[in-house]
């Protein structure tokens, strides 16, 4: 029996075992302008979840053998999408992410970033799927024994099969920490921390963030969006910013900008997640 845990729609625990959704926990949030916008979802609650969940798993085959890796881009700005134009720009190298059935994994095609990090986000822990292990290449996975997710471990196979420059997701600030003392001690290798699923995120947390990080997302992060309208930060997006901490994480925000090849333009009426946690 394979099982995985999500964080998903509005931060509800999810675990699906072989294929069938078999939990769903109460939503934190029960509006997302991304799902209204994309799934038309006014408002999550469980059954809504669960529908969801039961859409990905026959769309794209999430958390089966079928598992769909490589797809086009979904968001304008979500951080797989910048990642897959940095990496089309030759700006990285490798991407660590994380995938059901794999956990950890190293990935060099664009494409796959997108299908790995696109349709599915929050993934709390995983079981060894074997066909997507291969799809992806078992020598591309951390643990293919395991599944196990362990991103700062996963940035240093990458240095260790060669990579230079590396993008990586990750949910904390400590992890953000972590890889900055790793880079510090490899000359010539740049790892770009992205932190994703920041919903909850605790003020002291938050502060780490913004101290080592170089992108984040805010999703409905009442602490991140604080920090981020007090020191002004460079900002794309305004139901779910995305923040540009760094120099070097703006620039990544900035090709992507260029990428799109339109202009955007802020609207402060854009419709927010329902609470701010």
């Amino acid at each position: 029996m394979d099982e995985h845990v999500i964080e998903g729609l509005g931060k509800a625990r999810i675990v699906i075992r072989d294929g069938k959704v078999a939990e769903v926990g109460e939503p934190l949030i029960g509006y997302c302008p991304i799902f209204d916008k994309h799934r038309g979802i006014k408002k999550i609650d469980k059954d809504v979840i669960k529908k969801n969940m039961e859409f990905r798993i026959g769309d794209f085959g999430m958390c089966t053998p079928d598992r769909v890796l490589r797809m086009k881009d979904f968001l304008s700005f979500g951080v797989s999408e910048i990642i897959c134009t940095a990496m089309t720009k030759k700006l990285v190298d490798a991407a660590v992410l994380v995938c059901e059935g794999t956990g950890t994994l190293v990935v060099t095609e664009p494409e796959m970033v997108q299908g790995v990090g696109g349709r599915v986000s929050g993934l709390v822990s995983t079981t060894p799927i074997p066909e997507i292990i291969a799809k992806v290449g078992r020598q591309n996975v951390l643990d293919p024994s395991a599944a196990k997710i362990d991103q700062v471990a996963g940035v240093e196979k990458a240095i260790a099969m060669g990579y230079r420059n590396i993008a990586v997701s990750i949910v904390s600030g400590n992890d953000a920490r972590r890889l900055k003392e790793i880079e510090g001690k490899h000359p010539g290798v740049s790892i770009y921390t992205f932190v994703v699923h920041t919903t909850g995120l605790s003020r002291e947390e938050s502060e780490a963030v913004f101290k080592y990080a170089d992108v984040l997302t805010g999703c409905a992060s009442r602490h991140l969006r604080d920090i981020a309208a007090e020191r002004k930060t460079f900002k794309i997006g305004d139901s779910i910013p995305m923040f540009g901490v760094s120099p070097r994480g703006i620039r990544l925000i900035e090709e992507r900008i260029k990428f799109m090849g339109k202009e955007i333009k802020p609207n402060p009426n854009a419709p927010q997640p329902d609470i701010l946690l």
